[in-house]
């Protein structure tokens, strides 16, 4: 496999896919933080995380073309508005389907599978009545174009880059919100002990429905990012859902430091592999390999502890 290639190509190809890798971690590592919010905080089975993502994907088309068509020369700055509403439109969106369907399935992980699931379906068909069946791409901006030229056979994109410097800036907010503000204390709190969180006067209910809101809003903000690197589908979501799930679980349910350290794992096992075997063959084998860890360890990387 490596005969074919001297060792300075060696080194760039693992360079180059090592970024690409970086690329796809933070994407993974956006995702996945959302779905650790629901998933690893609340228990919930969310499939329909993905078409939140795709919700923020069109949110920041929408906004690219208000920019292009009515404020050309606020273009360059579009994106970091279509942030925001992308945050707002899958959060109130989050909201939402909580009060109206997740509040009345907790404890029922499996029916709130099915349901999530079904409502990653009515989302699809509701993203393909509006926008179309076919993708969609937004235009980037000028100062996004191009690549850094590292050495003479390795450069990087600049639209990469910015992507990773918000999935490192998204991870550190995410971190204050869990670790440092009343928020976060009160969903560790009810994580822990339900019953005696709600006798100390924590409203569980609203804590529950503006934590899946939260989580589904960065889902949102990954959506923008996503719209960075590659175009925006009906279905584009499922694409990268199971790796989610793979990834939270791999990391460990709950723990933000597990989810990072599972997606940079997982992201460079995939990205190096595809370049020397196919990219269903990559896959294959980091789900193999990401298996057999899990049976030695279930928890996962990190554990969180808890009163038992």
């Amino acid at each position: 496999m490596f005969a074919d290639y001297s060792m300075s190509e060696l080194g760039a190809i693992f360079a180059m896919q090592g970024f690409a890798g970086l690329i796809l971690f933070s994407v993974f590592v956006l995702m996945a933080l959302g779905l650790a919010i629901i998933f690893g905080q609340m228990g919930v089975i969310n499939m329909a995380h993905g078409e939140f993502m795709i919700l923020g994907a069109y949110v920041t088309y929408i906004m690219s073309n208000i920019f292009a068509d009515y404020m050309p020369a606020l273009f360059g700055m579009y994106f970091f508005v279509a942030m925001i509403f992308a945050f707002l439109a899958s959060g109130a969106l989050g909201l939402f389907v909580e009060w109206a369907l997740i509040r009345h399935l907790y404890k029922r992980p499996l029916d709130t599978l099915l349901a999530t699931w079904g409502l990653s379906l009515i989302l699809q068909q509701i993203y393909r009545s509006v926008f179309g069946a076919r993708e969609v791409g937004v235009s980037i901006p000028d100062w996004m174009m191009g690549s850094l030229p590292l050495t003479d056979m390795i450069e990087v994109p600049i639209n990469g880059i910015f992507v990773m410097i918000l999935a490192v800036t998204i991870s550190f907010g995410v971190w204050i919100m869990m670790y440092r503000s009343k928020w976060g204390k009160q969903v560790r709190a009810i994580n822990q002990n339900r019953v005696m969180a709600d006798a100390v006067g924590i409203n569980t209910a609203w804590t529950d429905r503006l934590t899946f809101g939260i989580g589904c809003g960065v889902a949102g903000v990954a959506g923008s990012a996503f719209t960075m690197i590659g175009s925006t589908g009906p279905t584009a979501g499922q694409l990268y859902i199971v790796d989610t799930f793979l990834v939270v679980v791999f990391g460990g349910a709950g723990s933000l430091l597990g989810t990072i350290a599972s997606a940079f794992s997982i992201s460079q096992a995939q990205s190096i592999m595809e370049f020397f075997l196919s990219g269903s063959m990559a896959k294959v084998l980091t789900l193999l390999t990401v298996v057999g860890i899990l049976m030695i360890r279930p928890q996962g990387l990190f554990t969180l502890k808890l009163r038992k």
